[in-house]
C-alpha cells in the first residue's frame, strides 16, 4: 500500500469489480478513456481475471480516499506495459467517483505514482496519453512536471468527431521534489 497525505493506493480485489463497472459505464468518466461500449459485470470480471495475468507491477491500484477514519474507493491507476530494458512505462488514471473531481485528487495520484515509478521501480520516464479536449487532465498532468512531447494527429474517432491524442512524459531527472507529496 502507498499513502500520500490524503490518498492510498492499495491493490485492487475481485469485490471491488461493481464498483470499477459502475465507473466504466458513466458517460462523463469514460469521456477520457478509450473504452466505447458499455461493459457489464462479466466484462469487467473478464478484465479483471486478465489483469491478474500480468506482473505484479501492472496490476491496477485502487485509489482511496481518507474520510474520517476510513478510506473510500474513488478510481484506480496504474502502470501499463513497463519496459524494463528502457526503464519507462505508460501510466493511466481514472476518477470514478465525480465529487473528488478538481480536488487535486488527481494530481495527488499521479504525485505518488511517480514517486513509486521513479523511487520504487526504478523507471527512467513515464508517459501517458490525452485526448487534446480533456482539458482538466492535461493543467493536471503539466502542474507536476509532464511535458507534451507529441501529438497523434486526429488519432481517435470520439463523439461524433476525430480527436488528436497528446503524448506526455516525465523523466527521473526532471523530477523534483515539489512534484510529490513527501510520503
Amino acid at each position: 500500500m502507498y499513502l500520500g497525505k490524503n490518498i492510498r493506493l492499495r491493490a485492487i480485489e475481485r469485490t471491488d469489480i461493481p464498483l470499477f463497472a459502475s465507473w466504466i459505464n458513466d458517460p462523463d468518466v469514460i469521456r477520457g478513456l478509450t473504452i466505447i461500449y458499455p461493459m457489464g459485470l462479466e466484462d469487467e470480471t473478464r478484465w479483471f481475471d486478465q489483469t491478474m495475468q500480468l506482473p505484479l507491477e501492472e496490476h491496477p491500484l485502487m485509489i482511496e480516499y481518507k474520510e474520517g477514519k476510513g478510506w473510500k474507493p474513488i478510481g484506480n491507476c496504474g502502470f501499463i506495459g513497463i519496459d524494463w530494458r528502457n526503464a519507462n512505462a505508460e501510466v493511466g488514471i481514472v476518477i470514478g467517483e465525480k465529487e473528488y473531481w478538481d480536488k487535486s485528487v488527481g494530481s495527488e495520484t499521479m504525485m505518488l505514482l511517480l514517486k513509486v515509478a521513479f523511487e520504487i521501480l526504478n523507471l527512467h520516464r513515464v508517459w501517458l496519453r490525452v485526448y487534446e479536449d480533456n482539458q482538466r487532465a492535461i493543467r493536471c498532468y503539466q502542474k507536476i512536471g509532464f511535458l507534451q512531447e507529441g501529438r497523434l494527429r486526429e488519432a481517435e474517432f470520439r463523439y461524433g468527431k476525430y480527436l488528436d491524442v497528446l503524448i506526455m512524459s516525465v523523466l527521473r531527472p526532471e523530477w523534483k521534489d515539489e512534484y510529490h507529496p513527501g510520503v
